[in-house]
């Protein structure tokens, strides 16, 4: 039996790997290929430029605007989801007033989870639909102008333009000009959709990972002083490490990507002048977007650049987040 084991395994495994070669490996090796041509996707005439694509890419100011985009998106996107995704996971699971220990999550919490993983749920047509009510440029119809203009913050005949603002709300004095915080107001909108929509997972998987650490670990802190803050930081914390580095790479390939928010929620307006897109986006605009970009050689340039920075950002990643895993 033993002996038989390798062809009982391979005769199971050679379909489905034929499969995945040929319908993932053979397409990306065919990119590759048509990256080094000058190829318009239509004619069966495919000339041979070499690298000069890729020379072009870093002359091509959409592209590295685009460029400018993912980085902010990768820098803030992570960052704040996996915050708020910690913060409301401790606050389910611990934050409740429960026994003596304090162990107890608050009362409701499968409900709350419930509600905070719903977005996950909705389709990427019903959230362009639901946000672009909210940040619709009019005090009648766009629900955010006519709360801020209820409030008195904004005047109802200049409401805001939110996904139609192809710049920052920075003033020209503010020392953070062409930094991070320098981009343009349409892309903060596309994060903060991103981030409503992503928190909710990783609640739910820091959640699972909470309730996985004994509870007696909690208990001997607390007796012992120590406060809920001290308790995070120094025992929730380093036992969900494991799940916080597959959360931060998950997060960092999702930013490097957010084709669809980019393609589904700005209006084309700001698809024109470049101001929401990111690399992913432009890949396709350049490729399908009119006949003037009808450039796929160029395109699959672009989208193995994309994909040579998402795999280098996930082994940094790995790298940077790689501890030794503690056992309990």
């Amino acid at each position: 039996m033993r002996h038989g084991r390798l062809p009982f395994i391979l005769g199971f495994l050679w379909f489905p790997v034929l499969l995945y070669l040929v319908y993932v490996i053979w397409p990306y090796c065919q990119t590759v290929y048509y990256s080094l041509t000058d190829w318009n996707g239509f004619t069966p005439n495919v000339p041979y430029t070499g690298f000069g694509n890729y020379a072009d890419l870093l002359k091509d100011d959409t592209f590295v605007r685009s460029l400018f985009h993912n980085a902010v998106i990768l820098v803030v996107y992570p960052i704040i989801t996996i915050l708020l995704a910690l913060f409301f996971a401790f606050m389910l699971n611990v934050g409740g007033r429960g026994d003596r220990a304090g162990i107890r999550g608050v009362a409701g919490s499968g409900l709350y989870k419930t509600i905070f993983f719903f977005p996950q749920l909705l389709s990427i047509a019903i959230v362009a639909i639901l946000w672009g009510r909210i940040f619709e440029s009019s005090t009648d119809t766009g629900f955010l102008n006519a709360v801020l203009a209820k409030i008195g913050i904004v005047d109802p005949a200049h409401p805001l333009l939110f996904l139609g603002e192809t710049n920052s709300w920075l003033l020209p004095a503010i020392p953070f000009r062409d930094t991070v915080l320098d981009a343009p107001v349409v892309l903060w909108c596309l994060i903060a959709i991103a981030v409503w929509g992503g928190v909710g997972f990783y609640l739910v998987l820091f959640s699972a990972g909470m309730q996985a650490i004994p509870k007696d670990l909690f208990e001997a802190a607390l007796l012992d002083g120590s406060s809920r803050y001290q308790t995070f930081f120094k025992i929730t914390l380093p036992l969900l490490w494991e799940q916080i580095s597959v959360a931060w790479v998950y997060l960092g390939i999702a930013a490097l990507d957010f084709f669809l928010l980019a393609f589904a929620i700005a209006p084309p307006s700001m698809q024109a002048t470049g101001a929401s897109h990111v690399m992913s986006s432009w890949v396709f605009f350049t490729a399908f977007g009119s006949s003037r970009y009808d450039k796929f050689g160029y395109a699959c340039a672009m989208a193995v650049a994309m994909a040579a920075f998402t795999f280098i950002l996930a082994l940094v990643q790995l790298r940077i987040t790689r501890r030794e895993k503690i056992e309990f």
